[in-house]
């Protein structure tokens, strides 16, 4: 091939022996030149604080209809009580509102543009003010009071947190204990700068460093401490990493642990940090701190994106045994860190379930005991309720309220009927059916939930035992053994993913498809604990989102999210919202857009939304209506409107022939069993694949991940963030001719089969060769196995799919279930598969450059003119009954004379420019 400009798409076909394949090349011929309309880009269409006219509607709808878009999502964002750019400000949900929305149908319509409507005000999530504390999402919260045993009469219990004016009573146990924490007694805290700065331990103080620094807690007697937990400055991920030690002189310290934070997304203020330590006596505690050994920042570690600066509230020390990263594990916030072991909590820091006494009974709605008798001894009075967590749909206007309970069906209809079908309600019904088809639930921004009023029952309906004797776990409580209170944790997070996609976008999908509308969805990670692929499985229209120029905040992982859940669950179409960016210049342009765009299309994508298009209520005024500076300017105003139809031509055009047949990927990448879970990036293979990646790539990633010097750069826009992050860019090509779709469990047990020597799914994916990875951080726990999965592998592996294990054999299945009469076979199917992965040189690392020796070439690869193999273009294949579709750009940036080498049974080539 000569000289590789930017992209190209390369037609590999049988010759035309017969007329069905001389048709099939033609039709594709057809639409390449004259693309479908309905493969045309969308836009989102933001109403900006109540700045509402006919004329911008008009003048807007039709600049869209001018450059060729199919259609809009209508999202109105605030109202003007933040800022009033004009007299008669429309509110929503008024009748004035409604006139206004009933004339954008209309003048849509007459357009010929659909439309979407979003499932609430505002883009994040499903809340409302008709949404009562009750209907809200729900957090298990609860009080520890301490007493000694004996007689205890009238004893009063504090009421646990409350928000909302919400709260509700699940359990009370008393739970033998000899706890006292750092609050009760309080040592002398000191820091490096030889400050003291004793409000570290009530959070009245903050401490900052950007060197080596440590924070000292003195005590005047010895003190013992099982567990810590701690209060970052804001989402400060510096104040995470600690190295504890102790001492009895103050001079001579010795280390007993070194704190790793969990994994975790960007919403992460609603709950602090803990850490269970080996019980410790000793008069001094240091925490030390350095910037050396920081992560450079993920989306599963998104604090980490920014410097290397620690920035510390408050640090509890805790007598009582506390399971580490219980927060994360009892689904309160999205975070995931590896399971705790018997050296890591020891049996004997856990309390045995016989001994745990249930008080539900003897206290009243108030927190009242009148009498109790307790044996000798101190004890914990845990009571235990829920509460709202307290978020809204914060970007709305007069549909602002608290965000609806996602595992309750009725809370989710509730919303419904208030804001997307109340449109059937005030508009023409004949009109929104030819108008309305999409309902849509953006990025989930409302934090995650553990509990509903009907939790109990869901969980033993689901996981087959009663969670009542085990609720304890949710405030860190370790019961009988660090493996038992792990796989109850395990059950409750399980329980949390299946209400998420039942009860919440289970229902919406119905609701949606009873109107005729497509539901549209954008990723639940890394904010609600759930498995970040599954509720594609429901979706009929996967989206995820790219960012530009604006690497702290882009979403590589967003969008696998979207392109594998829609993959292997069967949706031809994968939303993206594109070009996102933080900090508009105003000199974004269709030319300097073109390469993301092109890499996006690589990616999966083929259905791109643009972000964003402000509703302009003064159609002669200029530049026009902005989100604050966030999303690409797209508006009739724009300078280079004029020319922008053949930009979205291009896009639908592209966007044509990758819906056509059927996306080709040689690859399947287990997600694993943790949760919450997502897609597997390609910076978490590299230890599984080396071979696939070369030595220059694991170098360069070694050295990335070292973050040595924690160097920083300051992007376009002014942001000065962690140089090394994860970005998408790094990984245009990464195994070099292969690529890979992730699979999660769900779809793994309940969709995969065997067929030919490929692992199928019913949508049409299929995939020689199925890698389930050496621990990652995202996937830390491959120890752990649940007996289907295991037979699963099993079942692909005898059927001669290419199935590579890691070297760790499980040991112990996932969850908390009766299965004692499974051990046996467990322990024996383990043996099994690993014993022929061994014998079929299965076991990772692979270590070859490619996976000839299973008997599969690279689909694809690029060699410049030194035979050197290239990395820097991006692809993507279809295949049709006689064709295959290859999507090809170049994303170097420079002029490439490039020999390409595919892997096809079709001897007649076409090279097609879109």
């Amino acid at each position: 091939m000569k000289k590789l400009l930017s992209l190209v798409l390369l037609m590999a076909c049988l010759m035309p022996t017969s007329m069905a394949r001389v048709n099939q090349v033609q039709d594709l011929q057809e639409r390449f030149q004259s693309p479908d309309s309905e493969a045309s880009p969308w836009i989102f269409w933001y109403w900006m604080n109540g700045a509402v006219t006919k004329e911008g509607i008009t003048a807007d709808l039709e600049a869209m209809k001018e450059i060729g878009l199919e259609g809009t999502y209508l999202m109105p964002i605030r109202d003007s009580s933040r800022v009033q750019f004009m007299d008669n400000c429309v509110l929503q949900g008024t009748p004035q509102w409604w006139e206004m929305v009933e004339f954008s149908m209309q003048e849509a319509d007459r357009l010929g543009l659909k439309m979407g409507m979003h499932i609430c005000d505002g883009f994040a999530l499903a809340g409302g003010p008709w949404i009562k504390p009750e209907q809200s999402m729900q957090k298990v919260v609860y009080s520890m009071t301490q007493v000694q045993g004996g007689v205890l009469n009238n004893l009063q219990l504090p009421r646990p947190e409350i928000k909302e004016s919400y709260y509700r009573d699940i359990a009370t146990y008393a739970i033998p204990i000899s706890a006292v924490n750092s609050l009760v007694i309080r040592p002398e805290v000191t820091v490096s700068t030889g400050e003291a700065m004793q409000g570290l331990v009530d959070g009245s103080s903050k401490f900052r460093s950007t060197t080596d620094a440590w924070v000292q807690y003195a005590f005047d007697q010895p003190f013992t401490a099982a567990s810590m937990t701690v209060y970052p400055s804001g989402t400060n991920f510096q104040s995470l990493r600690w190295r504890v030690a102790v001492s009895d002189d103050g001079v001579h310290f010795k280390d007993i642990k070194t704190c790793q934070p969990a994994r975790r997304g960007w919403q992460d203020t609603d709950a602090p940090n803990t850490y269970t330590l080996p019980e410790t006596t000793a008069k001094y505690f240091r925490f030390y701190w350095t910037p050396e050994g920081s992560e450079p920042g993920a989306e599963d570690l998104d604090a980490a994106k920014w410097k290397a600066t620690l920035a510390i509230k408050q640090i509890v020390l805790n007598r009582l045994p506390l399971i580490e990263n219980f927060e994360g594990k009892s689904g309160l916030v999205w975070r995931l860190s590896p399971r705790l072991d018997e050296k890591a909590l020891p049996s004997t820091a856990c309390v045995a379930l016989k001994d745990v006494i249930n008080l539900t009974d003897r206290m009243n709605a108030y927190g009242h005991i009148p009498s109790l008798e307790l044996p000798k001894g101190d004890w914990l009075i845990l009571r235990m309720g829920h509460t709202s967590t307290g978020h809204r749909n914060e970007t709305a206007g007069g549909g602002k309220g608290l965000e609806c309970d996602k595992f309750n069906p009725e809370a989710v209809r509730w919303q419904y009927e208030n804001w997307f079908g109340a449109t059937y309600k005030h508009i023409d019904n004949a009109l929104l059916s030819r108008v309305l088809k999409r309902m849509h639930v953006d990025s989930w921004e409302c934090g995650s939930q553990n509990w509903t009023a009907t939790f109990f029952d869901e969980f033993k309906a689901r996981r087959g035992y009663d969670l009542l004797p085990y609720m304890p776990l949710y405030a860190g409580i370790p019961l009988e053994s660090a493996a038992v209170s792990e796989a109850v944790l395990y059950d409750i997070r399980q329980t949390i993913s299946d209400l998420t996609n039942e009860a919440f976008f289970g229902t919406l999908h119905q609701l949606a498809a009873e109107k005729g509308c497509l539901l549209s969805t954008e990723c639940v990670a890394p904010t609600m604990m759930s498995d970040g692929l599954r509720h594609y499985a429901i979706s009929d229209l996967p989206m995820g989102e790219f960012w530009l120029d604006s690497p702290t905040h882009d979403k590589p992982n967003d969008m696998f999210d979207a392109v594998s859940g829609a993959h292997i669950y069967g949706k031809n179409i994968v939303q993206a919202e594109g070009f996102t960016q933080l900090r508009a210049l105003w000199k974004e342009h269709p030319g300097m857009l073109k390469t993301l765009g092109d890499y996006n299309l690589a990616f999966g994508m083929n259905k791109l939304f643009f972000h964003v298009f402000c509703l302009h209520p003064f159609p002669d005024k200029y530049p026009g209506m902005t989100l604050d500076g966030i999303g690409l300017y797209m508006h009739g105003s724009q300078t280079w409107w004029p020319y922008a139809k053949e930009w979205v031509d291009y896009f639908e055009r592209c966007q044509t022939m990758l819906q056509a047949g059927q996306s080709m990927r040689d690859i399947a990448v287990f997600t694993g069993e943790n949760l919450p879970s997502r897609s597997v990036l390609p910076h978490q293979l590299i230890k599984s694949l080396p071979g696939l990646f070369g030595q220059e790539r694991v170098a360069s990633e070694a050295k990335r991940q070292a973050n040595e010097g924690q160097p920083t750069h300051k992007t376009s826009v002014g942001v000065v963030a962690a140089k090394n992050m994860v970005t998408a860019d790094l990984w245009v090509d990464p195994l070099r001719g292969y690529q890979y779709d992730c699979i999660n469990r769900d779809a793994l047990i309940r969709l995969a089969k065997a067929e030919n020597g490929r692992m199928i799914l019913p949508g049409g994916a299929s995939y020689r060769v199925f890698v389930l990875p050496e621990a990652h951080p995202m996937s830390p726990d491959v120890q752990y196995m649940s007996l289907e999965v295991l037979e699963k592998i099993a079942e692909l592996q005898q059927a001669g799919v290419v199935v590579l294990l890691p070297k760790q054999r499980p040991v112990a299945q996932t969850s908390h279930r009766e299965w004692a009469t499974y051990d046996l076979r467990y322990q024996s199917l383990v043996n099994q598969v690993w014993a022929k992965a061994e014998a079929d040189k299965c076991i990772l690392p692979w270590l070859d450059e490619s996976l000839q020796a299973q008997g599969l070439k690279p689909a694809i690869r690029f060699y410049d003119e030194n035979k050197q193999l290239q990395d820097e273009i991006a692809w993507s294949q279809r295949d049709l009954i006689d064709a295959q579709v290859w999507f090809v750009s170049n994303q170097s940036g420079q002029v490439k004379n490039l020999d390409v080498q595919l892997r096809s049974q079709y001897p007649c080539l076409s090279y097609w420019d879109p």
